[in-house]
């Protein structure tokens, strides 16, 4: 009996040993799964803070880029703007030289009243010159010494010129001064006999040359060639003939004799305001093989025939392109 307890008793130990020992396998088995499973739940947060730093990193990417195409977008709006404004703004000063004089223009008040008795020259406002001949019974010319302007009058001249603009050394080609341009506004009264021309006037020196290049006239425009150019928008008959002039007189250089050449521009309709390119015309010239000396004077220029007249020129200006 004794024996009988004491092996009970020795399996039941054993027993107990057994299910402490199961109890205790289970029990390391959960903690390994728990240290896992907190391991992979680690890993899945790291995962996702990548993704999200991904996404984050992905969208600034993008915003810089869209900030980048918006700054470079204005840039380059401003820049055309800028460019359309630059544009503009040559087109203003383009449109301003383009534009000829006022034809309202009135005439100044005041100016130095010169006679006309023969041949007169003298110092006007910055640079030009005025002048003026004549073989009859005389006249005047006012001179302006503030502005481009000057007026002339006649009472029974034979032949009578006044005339304003610049004079030159007479050692240069027309070439030398680049564009010549002259801008005139005129107002006419009374007669001029038979016959007068109202535009630009001057001469050159070897070859002689006097030329005209004729705006208007009081009694119709004449002096018409079978040569013709269209310059400053409108046609100019052109001529050129041999002339000894009236009684002689002249401006050729020093030491000539005989008769000289004259040259003639004749505007097919008449205006009394506007601008004249003179070069043009002496290009024009010089491609029918007229051959133009030394340039000595660009002039707004009237000339009448005789009669009782005047004018006014409240615009009389030349410039060259150098």
């Amino acid at each position: 009996m004794t024996d009988l307890m004491t092996h009970l008793i020795k399996h039941l130990i054993t027993h107990l040993w057994v299910m402490l020992a199961i109890v205790l396998l289970s029990a390391c088995g959960d903690e390994q799964s728990s240290d896992k499973s907190e391991t992979n739940s680690d890993a899945d947060t790291d995962t996702d803070t990548d993704s999200d730093s991904d996404s984050d990193s992905d969208t600034d990417s993008d915003s810089d880029t869209d900030s980048d195409t918006d700054s470079d977008s204005d840039s380059d709006s401003d820049s055309d703007s800028d460019s359309d404004s630059d544009s503009d703004s040559d087109t203003d000063s383009d449109s301003d030289a383009d534009e000829g004089p006022d034809c309202s223009a009135t005439m100044p008040s005041g100016g130095e009243t010169v006679e006309l008795t023969s041949w007169i020259s003298g110092q006007a406002f910055d640079g030009h010159s005025y002048g003026g001949w004549t073989n009859g019974n005389g006249g005047t010319i006012t001179y302006f010494p503030d502005t481009y302007a000057f007026a002339a009058s006649w009472d029974n001249s034979e032949n009578y010129l006044a005339h304003l603009g610049l004079d030159f050394n007479g050692t240069q080609n027309y070439t030398a001064y680049g564009k010549i341009v002259a801008q005139f506004v005129e107002k006419k009264s009374g007669d001029a006999g038979n016959f007068s021309m109202i535009g630009m006037y001057g001469w050159t020196h070897n070859p002689c040359v006097e030329w005209y290049i004729n705006e208007d006239s009081f009694n119709g425009l004449f002096g018409w060639g079978d040569v013709t150019a269209d310059i400053d928008g409108a046609t100019y008959h052109m001529s050129m003939t041999e002339t000894t002039g009236t009684e002689g007189a002249n401006a050729c250089e020093s030491g000539h004799t005989g008769p000289w050449i004259q040259i003639r521009s004749t505007r097919e309709s008449a205006r009394q305001c506007g601008t004249v390119t003179v070069s043009d015309h002496f290009d024009a010239w010089a491609a029918e093989g007229w051959e133009l000396g030394a340039l000595t004077s660009v002039h707004i220029n009237v000339e009448v025939g005789g009669g009782v007249g005047s004018i006014e020129f409240p615009v009389a200006k030349v410039t060259t392109g150098n």
